[in-house]
């Protein structure tokens, strides 16, 4: 007699070897999404709302303050809208999270439930500086990534955005942004998803790398691109070669 167990395993196995020779470059149509932005009055959530907004997708500004959000969306043009973070969370598809460091569970735990199904993607960086410089701080979880999925078991969490330059984000001569944004998460679809959501924007790739446990060295590098800009008067990004 044939086990349950039996009986599923060669399909989970196909499924398996289908998924590792698909092209990793095949990523999903997703223009369709609502993408909001907690945080989008901040610098780095103006600036993913801009791009994104002008790459043609709906986007939603979130912030505590409705009125704010929406005075930030009208500054910005482009169809965005800014809402009150809670009805933000209820109508996007995907979320980014862009908030302080200082503000990142606070947000989470009071959105918990408008965020339960929902894609969260998670950008922020959590940093100290000191007169040496920024430096990287280590969440308890260890990363803010693991600390959201942590916050939000009902979420789909990954990490991504978290190198990009809010100087070059937001400035309209800009046309596009060479650079690559490292994807984290557990699900393969989800990150298929954001990666598809980078490439929305020209110049920019979404590159796999790795599970959330992977998030805390993706975030802490912020730090080293500040020296960098600080030292080159710069706006650098990363590239990852050879892929």
């Amino acid at each position: 007699m044939t086990t349950p167990d039996a009986s599923r395993s060669p399909n989970a196995a196909t499924r398996a070897k289908a998924a590792l020779q698909r092209d990793p470059w095949d990523l999903p149509d997703v223009s369709g999404l609502v993408v909001g932005v907690l945080g989008g009055t901040g610098d780095q959530g103006r600036g993913l709302a801009y791009r994104l907004a002008r790459a043609g997708q709906k986007v939603i500004i979130g912030s505590r303050a409705a009125e704010r959000a929406q005075t930030a969306a009208g500054e910005l043009g482009l169809g965005i809208e800014g809402a009150e973070n809670a009805e933000c969370a209820r109508r996007s598809d995907v979320v980014i999270i862009a908030v302080p460091w200082e503000g990142h569970a606070k947000t989470l735990q009071a959105l918990r439930d408008e965020l339960d199904g929902k894609l969260v993607i998670d950008c922020v960086n959590p940093l100290g500086f000191d007169r040496k410089g920024a430096y990287a701080l280590k969440p308890e979880e260890g990363s803010a990534a693991e600390q959201a999925a942590a916050l939000l078991p009902g979420a789909r969490v990954t990490a991504a955005f978290h190198h990009l330059s809010a100087v070059l984000l937001q400035d309209p001569e800009i046309e596009q942004i060479d650079t690559d944004v490292m994807v984290l998460g557990e699900s393969r679809a989800d990150t298929d998803v954001v990666q598809a959501l980078a490439a929305r924007i020209p110049g920019m790739r979404g590159v796999f790398a790795g599970r959330l446990r992977n998030a805390h060295q993706v975030e802490s590098l912020v730090a080293n691109l500040i020296s960098v800009n600080r030292r080159y008067k710069a706006h650098a990004g990363l590239r990852v070669t050879d892929v």
